[in-house]
């Protein structure tokens, strides 16, 4: 086997945030990836809010010399870390989205006024447009470099700070306007449904070019990851967990999109041997290179031939399983396993004062 590498000459980029409207953006993202080489768009659905992020290389002799210190992955003081995962916590328990929304709105806010960690001089944002070498601008996580533990990365396993799930899912570009038009019948049903992924980055929307890797992409792609809390017990149910398993499943189901290999809940990968047309091919490699499994556990395995877990008694908060009976939620917690409100095909585990509802579905 050969990797080949190409190394390209020293070069700067131009990144301006457009903070603006959401309407549109169905319309709107073909173009802007078309026109920004770096481009990308981050969806704060509760906030009707798009940012538009115009981001291209420019000369090397153009003036500037700024860094990209993104806001999440800053060193954060344990104090601080701990005082805001302690705040959605009790949001959670007391079931209070608008406390979540206006978490929300406070940190879009301050991502809007900080450039969310771009720094024209290296120390501050000044102004757009922002300018500097591609090596500092591409790069983030000045938290990782933090030698205190009282100043680290917010989700530290060492402190009480931030502990949630990532899911990501990967779209063809040519169904992709139909998937944002979904999950905005979603979100009107009620904007507060998403404040707790609008806490964290939103819904963040990249892009990828058509490869002929075995496990890549065989058309240009779009690709959305987002972050929501996730309980220290592993059979605590969150707040507006229907919404966000319609949201999951809704990606992977309805619209078949793809799993990126290490940011989903095993749910993710159910039937995603027939996602790729050279699935085949990469098991071929995959046991011609390591033919004693020295690098497969019954973990990777679970994953790359897309079982389903065995149900369990809440299996499904954790994205272990899809549920079919109430006992696969928190029924004593009054989460019951219900349709989907938009996408009709989603069994997601939704509160309700109802006892009497069906036990299984």
């Amino acid at each position: 086997m050969q990797v080949k590498l190409r190394v390209e000459p020293s070069f700067k980029r131009s990144i301006t945030y457009n903070f603006t409207s959401d309407v549109g953006l169905e319309d709107l993202y073909g173009e802007h990836a078309k026109k920004y080489e770096f481009a990308d768009i981050t969806w704060y659905p509760s906030q009707h809010t798009a940012v538009y992020r115009y981001d291209s290389r420019v000369p090397l002799n153009t003036s500037g010399n700024a860094v990209f210190d993104f806001i999440g992955f800053q060193a954060t003081s344990t104090l601080v870390a701990e005082a805001v995962r302690a705040t959605e916590t009790s949001s959670e328990k007391s079931k209070n989205m608008r406390g979540k929304c206006l978490t929300a709105e406070a940190t879009i806010a301050f991502k809007k006024a900080t450039a969310n960690g771009l720094k024209n001089n290296g120390i501050i944002f000044t102004g757009y447009p922002v300018i500097g070498h591609q090596n500092k601008m591409q790069t983030s996580g000045s938290c990782l470099t933090s030698s205190s533990i009282l100043s680290s990365c917010a989700w530290d396993p060492r402190i009480k700070g931030l502990f949630f799930y990532e899911s990501t899912a990967i779209f063809p570009a040519s169904i992709f306007r139909d998937f944002i038009l979904d999950v905005k019948k979603l979100r009107d049903q009620n904007p507060e449904f998403f404040c707790g992924v609008d806490n964290y980055n939103g819904i963040l929307i990249r892009y990828i070019k058509a490869s002929d890797a075995y496990l890549g992409q065989s058309q240009d792609s779009i690709v959305i990851d987002f972050n929501y809390y996730r309980a220290n017990d592993a059979l605590t149910p969150r707040l507006n967990q229907d919404i966000l398993e319609e949201l999951e499943q809704m990606a992977f189901f309805k619209y078949g999109a793809k799993p990126h290999w290490a940011k989903n809940r095993i749910i993710a990968f159910m039937g995603v041997d027939k996602k790729y047309p050279n699935y085949n091919k990469f098991i071929g490699a995959k046991k011609q290179l390591d033919p004693q499994n020295v690098f497969s556990s019954n973990w990777s395995d679970e994953i790359l031939f897309g079982n389903e877990s065995e149900k369990s008694d809440g299996c499904a908060l954790e994205g272990l399983c899809i549920c079919s009976e109430h006992r696969h939620c928190s029924p004593q917690n009054k989460y019951y396993c219900s349709q989907g409100l938009v996408y009709k095909d989603a069994r997601v585990c939704r509160f309700s004062n109802n006892s009497s509802l069906p036990y299984s579905i």
